[in-house]
């Protein structure tokens, strides 16, 4: 930190926010002695910051036992909902979770991790069990993968001795120069894939989203179980999928983006409704149900602001 960053650090700031960081899915409750020990601050400090937190409502106490409250997803969602991106993808990715009935996660880089910043989950037996806002080592997933390919050559050694902040130990661990190999593949091929490198039985594969300086902003992967889908399935049928689905994500991305902010909620709206809609009618062929649902093809840059030319007709 250089002299002039030291001189304007707020130093109350960081330790509130290292309070916040101190909870996890491991540690959902705790003590005022166990946060004292896992963020190294003295304990008369960490009760401030705790009755600081719980006066504007991100943590709650009970029996002598913190946690955090629904609250503190505002911060996270702050930055993702800045971006758009989250609106324009959301739709997208349970579209396409519903037609390989598995999980879609969407990811983007901090330092040597990845961390999860959207994802439509379907349960299984045997998971990683991520949640959104977790992280996991870059080099070990076929989202990091994807994010990497995008570092430039000369910094990725820098940016993979960054020390993890993933509680999670992965099967498999890679170097710069063991993973150079695989990146230069994501290059060529514009996909990444993970065989059992994260954890024994599980396998990805993701795909990149761009912005408009071609630069890649995250990674869209869908995840699956060996011993449920073969790799070759996977390929086969999932990745044509994925790739269109994330094509789709960059155009409405693009186009919202392009809108004054009124027309770019009420499009990103549409696009959500629209989709439900594919999937009510999906879902009703499925069960041979005669009735008939027809979604209006409008692109959302035609709806107009005083009316959302949106209809649905059952017959």
């Amino acid at each position: 930190m250089s002299e002039s960053s030291k001189k304007d650090f707020v130093e109350a700031l960081a330790r509130g926010l290292e309070v916040i960081r101190s909870f996890d899915r491991i540690h959902v409750k705790q003590t005022i002695s166990q946060i004292s020990e896992r963020t190294l601050l003295a304990r008369p400090t960490v009760l401030r910051l705790l009755l600081t937190l719980e006066e504007l409502g991100y943590v709650r106490s009970q029996d002598n036992l913190y946690s955090l409250t629904p609250k503190v997803v505002d911060l996270g969602m702050a930055y993702v909902s800045a971006l758009g991106l989250y609106g324009a993808a959301k739709p997208h990715m349970e579209n396409l979770s519903m037609a390989v009935d598995q999980t879609v996660s969407l990811a983007e880089l901090d330092g040597s991790d990845i961390v999860y910043t959207a994802r439509v989950e379907v349960p299984k037996i045997v998971s990683v069990g991520v949640t959104v806002g977790a992280r996991l080592p870059s080099a070990s997933t076929a989202l990091g993968r994807i994010l990497l390919a995008d570092v430039p050559d000369v910094e990725l050694r820098d940016v993979l001795r960054t020390p993890t902040m993933s509680m999670f130990i992965p099967r498999t661990h890679f170097t710069a120069e063991e993973i150079r190999p695989r990146l230069q593949l994501v290059r060529e091929q514009g996909w990444a894939e993970s065989d059992e490198d994260l954890q024994y039985g599980v396998q990805a594969i993701a795909a990149p989203i761009r912005g408009d300086d071609g630069r890649v902003v995250a990674a869209i992967g869908v995840g699956t179980h060996t011993s449920e889908i073969s790799k070759g399935i996977v390929r086969e049928r999932y990745l044509p999928l994925l790739l269109a689905t994330a094509q789709q994500i960059e155009k409405d991305w693009e186009h919202c983006r392009n809108l004054p902010t009124s027309h770019s909620a009420l499009a990103l709206s549409y696009l959500t409704l629209k989709l439900l809609c594919v999937q009510v009618a999906r879902s009703t062929q499925r069960t041979g149900d005669r009735k008939k649902f027809i979604v209006e093809k409008t692109h959302p840059k035609q709806i107009p602001l005083e009316r959302n030319k949106f209809s649905l007709d059952r017959h």
